[in-house]
């Protein structure tokens, strides 16, 4: 069952609570969606989530909420990730909560619950009672223990020349990058690649490319042995404090604590 659940078993039975971890190794999951909402948690590692209009960058110890019928493909950084997946049947009048993407840091009584889980695999029914009453119950946690949903995301973009040089910055992320001479190097004024980016992206370029350096560090901060004066240097970062305050900035915490949080939980 482990290459197609989640195209032939998720909703087959409509009414149940379906559980799936353990997906340690699987290296790319394609496009599909799900009539149920998914809740999908990472240990070791990052996980690129893309839907229609973004790429998700969910880390290690967070979770992601996916609404039912958002199409979406996941792209685990390294075989060393562990997902944990919950599929939640959701209801016109489920709250607010269940009808949005949203990235979350995971809280202690829902870890405790998710690992106390982890060897069920597969429906779990109403008949089942007690298994049943705890997943619900996990279901009924999430919306009461959230927090504000953290902006790991980077939108895709449209415009055909703002496409190139998004993935110029992705293949050269190692290199630092200034607005005048990247709009020289695709021949256009960086007036122009400045209103590009607002208008395509709906935030400035300095916005977009900080994160995207940012997002690749953690890739590299979870999965490497790299220190972290090296990473910085591998996403264009002369200095060591401008990155890890800037990561900090973004993340909440530094660079440094931000690895300690790597340990997987058996």
């Amino acid at each position: 069952m482990k290459s197609k659940y989640y195209l032939t078993e998720v909703d087959k039975n409509p009414q149940s609570i379906f559980c799936y971890h353990d997906l340690k190794g699987e290296t790319f999951v394609e496009s599909h969606k799900h009539q149920k909402g998914q809740f999908l948690y990472s240990e070791g590692g990052v996980v690129h989530v893309k839907t229609n209009s973004r790429m998700y960058y969910l880390p290690a110890r967070h979770y992601m909420w996916i609404p039912s019928g958002t199409k979406h493909a996941i792209y685990p950084s390294s075989s060393k990730v562990i997902m944990r997946n919950l599929y939640f049947p959701i209801t016109s009048n489920s709250s607010s909560f269940y009808k949005k993407e949203g990235i979350y840091p995971i809280n202690n009584l829902l870890l405790e619950l998710l690992l106390f889980i982890k060897n069920w695999n597969g429906d779990i029914t109403k008949s089942q009672k007690n298994k049943y009453a705890i997943v619900y119950a996990f279901k009924a946690l999430l919306e009461q223990s959230i927090t504000k949903s953290l902006h790991l995301e980077l939108p895709h973009p449209k415009d055909g020349r703002l496409i190139n040089i998004v993935n110029y910055l992705t293949n050269q992320i190692h290199r630092e990058h200034l607005l005048p001479k990247l709009a020289s190097n695709f021949s256009m004024t960086d007036k122009s690649l400045y209103r590009l980016f607002k208008k395509d992206l709906g935030m400035s370029f300095i916005k977009y490319y900080t994160q995207l350096r940012i997002f690749k560090s953690l890739e590299y901060l979870m999965n490497s042995d790299y220190n972290i004066s090296e990473i910085a240097n591998m996403v264009g970062y002369n200095s060591l404090p401008t990155f890890s305050n800037t990561f900090c900035n973004v993340m909440g915490k530094r660079p440094s604590a931000y690895r300690k949080s790597n340990e997987i939980y058996n």
